[in-house]
């Protein structure tokens, strides 16, 4: 059974990952929704911070860590003021984001050939060697399953070609992504 949330969840978690993020800014104590059993079960999560349809952050984790509503809390917060690749997001950029969040279903060993775009995410690992692209940005992108497969191992900091190698581990994962900005 695939995993899902309600409306109302979705809303619950999009206030609190706002609020995190606000309540630092403005040096105050967050106020946050009271959560549904279903968000209080440990599931792997990312935030993701865009501005004008320009990412601005992204943190995660593949595996749950802890609470859903608690891992959001803590990642959005990581998203903007801890993704290496940005600055801290300013209390001026605060109404300029949209935050998404994606809910991650536990992972399955999976085949270049069972991969469906727009339905899976990715997870290419090979020795030390490890990425992770989630099911929304081949869809963004414009990109077909090799280009998702290619761009999975360039992520991985491997050859656009890794998956083809037998040593390379490719797991799967679908997600429940939402967000702030209607789609």
């Amino acid at each position: 059974m695939e995993f899902s949330l309600t409306e109302k969840e979705k809303q619950i978690l999009l206030i609190t990952a706002r609020e995190s993020i606000s309540s630092k800014l403005e040096k105050r104590k967050g106020s946050y929704p009271a959560p549904t059993n279903r968000i209080i079960t440990p599931l792997g999560s990312f935030v993701t911070l865009h501005i004008d349809g320009t990412l601005r952050g992204c943190i995660g984790h593949m595996l749950p860590v802890r609470a859903l509503i608690e891992d959001i809390k803590i990642l959005a917060k990581e998203s903007a003021f801890r993704d290496p690749r940005f600055p801290s997001l300013s209390l001026k950029e605060l109404e300029l984001i949209d935050i998404e969040i994606s809910v991650l279903s536990p992972l399955e060993v999976s085949s270049p050939k069972k991969i469906v775009v727009g339905k899976h995410g990715i997870i290419m690992k090979n020795g030390y060697n490890s990425g992770v692209l989630l099911p929304q940005v081949p869809v963004e992108q414009g990109w077909n399953r090799e280009e998702f497969l290619s761009n999975t191992c360039r992520k991985a900091g491997m050859s656009t070609d890794c998956w083809k190698d037998p040593k390379t581990q490719i797991e799967t994962f679908t997600a429940v992504i939402f967000g702030e900005k209607p789609t």
